[in-house]
């Protein structure tokens, strides 16, 4: 009897953990109760280090596919934001975020002085039953083979519902004097799915265009939201016939906090402290910001993938059990 409870309480416990790693040639594939749920993709032929695609607990891709894969009438639009990215576009005149190795031999970018983020170093690569954990170190290297900043990365995936978690965590360290300039392009960034994007003339029938930003202070649309600031922000419509969204929760004590959204309705989701003086149209002096060396940036941000829309999903109530937390 003892040996039958022994192997029915063997047969109640999970096969495997909740949360899979699986290391692979420069990626690092991530499951979720036994489904894909996204990949980090890094390495020498990687213009930054990116996630894709994020993927709802049903399955459904809430990132573009394009430049990765090709998905009829989604957007083509900005092939160097790549589902999920940490860049910016002027640290010391080099641009990071608008740097596709392609556009390295194109006549009408010559002119661009680019940098490109290199893994150095994957540190923890772990799963549990509760949650997974990706470590890595990174290096900011400008196209003449200097490196200005290391980057150290957190990225801690949690399984459960009816939500998926991610909570990214970077600190950049400056090796040298380093000047973050008042750009637009920056910092944090997703591109999601079509679906998601806000519906206009010009757009193709399919996937139909359905998405809404919202953010803290109850703005709506990319008029509303664009270069405001707030400490969340929503992105929610139908992808696949599925109400879902996306938000990202910005962090007390990350800098200037509350963080700045570079948000456009084809599909941008990004929040971005630096570009102060472009977001308020001059109204506010320039957001530039310089590290000596060995000083440094550190940023939290949590993500969160949801079924219906920021009120269905209680957005409001999430951030604020989130920042009660920290």
């Amino acid at each position: 009897m003892h040996k039958l409870l022994a192997l029915g309480l063997l047969a109640m416990l999970p096969a495997a953990a909740q949360v899979k790693m699986t290391q692979g040639n420069n990626r690092i594939a991530v499951e979720i109760d036994g489904k894909p749920y996204t990949t980090f993709f890094y390495g020498p032929d990687v213009a930054k280090p990116y996630l894709y695609p994020l993927r709802a607990p049903s399955g459904i891709a809430v990132t573009r596919s394009f430049p990765m894969d090709k998905v009829e009438g989604e957007s083509v639009d900005h092939p160097h934001q790549r589902a999920v990215w940490f860049a910016h576009d002027s640290v010391n005149g080099f641009d990071y975020w608008n740097n596709e190795f392609a556009y390295d031999t194109d006549p009408k970018q010559a002119k661009v002085k680019r940098g490109h983020i290199f893994v150095t170093k994957v540190g923890k690569v772990e799963g549990g039953a509760k949650m997974g954990e990706i470590d890595e170190t990174s290096e900011w290297k400008q196209s003449d083979g200097k490196v200005v900043l290391n980057e150290d990365r957190k990225m801690i995936f949690h399984a459960g519902g009816p939500n998926r978690v991610i909570d990214f965590d970077f600190t950049l360290t400056a090796k040298e004097t380093v000047t973050f300039g008042d750009g637009k392009d920056g910092v944090f960034g997703i591109r999601v799915a079509s679906g998601l994007e806000e519906p206009g003339p010009k757009q193709p029938a399919e996937p139909k265009r359905t998405g809404l930003m919202t953010n803290a202070q109850g703005g709506k649309t990319e008029a509303e939201c664009w270069g405001k600031r707030s400490e969340w922000m929503d992105y929610s419509g139908t992808v696949e016939g599925q109400q879902v969204g996306l938000a990202i929760f910005d962090t007390p004590g990350n800098p200037r906090y509350p963080t700045y959204w570079h948000a456009r309705g084809y599909g941008l989701f990004a929040n971005n402290i630096f570009g102060v003086k472009q977001f308020t149209k001059g109204a506010e002096p320039d957001g530039s910001m310089t590290l000596k060396p060995g000083e440094k940036l550190h940023f939290r941000y949590r993500v969160v993938i949801h079924p219906g829309d920021a009120a269905q999903a209680k957005i409001a109530d999430l951030y604020k059990q989130y920042i009660a937390k920290k």
